[in-house]
């Protein structure tokens, strides 16, 4: 096969567009080589609407350039500069373990940032490795493409190769980069960061560059940043209102993995929530609950404050009337959250149109789930197959009441109970990636070095909506312990 043969059967049309804005904004980086690559998952599916080809990528020169040997036809690689609110504290930050190798233009035109997480060193390491560990990378494989399953923006996973080498944490771990897809990597902490260490042509470069490529419908108008602030409080909103309604926690919303685009970004501690719970935290840093389930969309407002103070110069001359026009388009954020989160909700109970008490009775029926500490998912699986669980809560004569409510609620729209079990199916996952099964998956690939466990869960989860017998050992949910489940940022 000659060089030109396998570049056309791998498939591989990058552009570089994020290495045409101010050099301020990124560096150019050199790879780092591992000493023996070993692909353990491929993503074969995504690959195909990249447009790559799928034998090719399992060969070895596909696994070199997972692993970050060598680059494919047309990169070049860069680690990105950012910085970020961690927990309320501002730090300068960037790609200190990732490389953006290009933007892959797909067969119908759209454009998707590869990059390398866990390739190496850059200039913005801080004195880590830049390396990363199995474990946490075949994580966030699983968690997003769950997500992307569910039908909730995000990042995706193409592939995790294994290094050859041990990194060293609080142990020796089994080395392992990923391959990951975004629409692109612009965060909340790319703009703070241009706010503060660049100019305002730079930062003006930066605002133009996303508009150009997430929100191209945008008119150049009298004021498109101010459009530009709108539509991302907008997509944040949806965002958001999708998490809460399959009990997803984020687990570290730091203004550096909010993404522009609205794609969840940085799976480090996230977790789904089992027994409904609003003060729910997984993560182990997490200690006073800034990031707990209940707080995500009031701290996804402060984030989006963050970046609406990036872009003050750019919304008016006068510091006064651009701090006005910024909050006035934050002010609909709240709102914005709770129709998307209504409907949503309203969608999970079979719902189709809106009535006044609708939001008592959502609320009515999580505050009787968290009283008798009800499955989340569960609930609403037994709801949509008008199969009650055998537990207090369904034999209580809260849920009796509020069961009566809602059936009657159901009687007065048009809509036939046909529809609205069908309706409730397509809002309500029959499974979602429940931690203790997420974490016998990676014991098993990383102790064991058995995949199987893996490979099944993610064929599970791949149709969550679908309620197929399949799914049925899955559905449970983990036996009671004294020991409260815990995640911690990949390292």
């Amino acid at each position: 096969m000659t060089k030109k043969t396998a570049k056309k059967e791998a498939g591989w049309n990058l552009d570089n567009s994020y290495a045409r804005l101010p050099k301020s904004l990124f560096t150019l980086v050199h790879l780092n080589p591992v000493p023996s690559p070993k692909l353990i998952i491929l993503n074969e599916v995504l690959a195909l609407d990249l447009g790559l080809g799928v034998e090719i990528l399992k060969s070895k020169s596909g696994i070199e350039i997972f692993a970050g040997n060598k680059s494919p036809e047309g990169a070049k690689p860069l680690a990105q500069a950012y910085a970020g609110h961690q927990f309320g504290h501002f730090t300068m930050l960037g790609d200190g373990r990732a490389m953006l190798l290009g933007e892959q233009i797909t067969p119908r035109g759209h454009k998707y940032d590869i990059q390398l997480k866990g390739s190496g060193r850059t200039p913005y390491s801080r004195g880590g490795d830049g390396r990363a560990a199995l474990g946490p990378m075949l994580r966030e494989y699983i968690i997003s493409e769950a997500m992307n399953a569910l039908g909730i923006p995000t990042t995706r996973s193409l592939a995790v190769v294994t290094t050859g080498e041990l990194v060293y944490r609080d142990e020796k771990l089994p080395g392992a980069i990923l391959t990951r897809v975004a629409s692109s990597h612009i965060r909340v902490g790319t703009f703070q960061y241009a706010a503060w260490w660049c100019s305002l042509e730079e930062l003006r470069h930066l605002a133009d560059y996303t508009i150009q490529r997430h929100y191209p419908d945008i008119e150049l108008g009298d004021n498109r940043y101010l459009t530009l602030l709108q539509e991302v409080v907008k997509r944040q909103a949806s965002l958001i209102a999708k998490w809460m309604m399959v009990g997803f926690i984020h687990g570290v919303m730091n203004t550096d993995n909010m993404a522009i685009s609205g794609e969840t970004i940085d799976y480090g501690p996230c977790a789904f929530m089992d027994t409904y719970a609003p003060e729910t935290v997984f993560s182990s840093i997490d200690t006073r609950g800034r990031y707990a389930y209940i707080n995500q969309p009031p701290i996804a407002m402060w984030n989006l404050a963050r970046f609406a103070e990036t872009l003050l110069p750019l919304l008016h001359d006068n510091k006064e009337e651009a701090i006005k026009i910024a909050e006035k388009a934050l002010s609909e954020f709240p709102e914005l959250y709770r129709c998307n989160w209504l409907t949503g909700m309203r969608g999970k109970l079979g719902l189709f149109n809106a009535e006044e008490e609708d939001e008592t009775l959502i609320e009515d029926l999580l505050k009787i789930m968290y009283k008798y500490q009800a499955d989340y998912t569960n609930t609403f699986r037994s709801l949509t197959l008008d199969e009650p669980l055998d537990s207090e809560m369904f034999n209580s004569p809260e849920f009796t009441q509020w069961q009566e409510k809602w059936k009657a609620r159901l009687i007065r729209q048009q809509e036939t109970s046909e529809a609205s079990k069908e309706l409730m199916k397509r809002s309500n996952p029959s499974v979602i990636p429940r931690n203790h099964r997420v974490e016998e998956a990676i014991e098993a690939a990383v102790k064991c070095e058995d995949y199987s466990v893996m490979n099944r869960l993610l064929m599970v989860l791949s149709q969550p909506y679908d309620y197929t017998a399949e799914q049925i050992e899955y559905i449970r949910p983990p036996e009671p312990s004294d020991c409260k489940y815990k995640t911690y940022c990949g390292t």
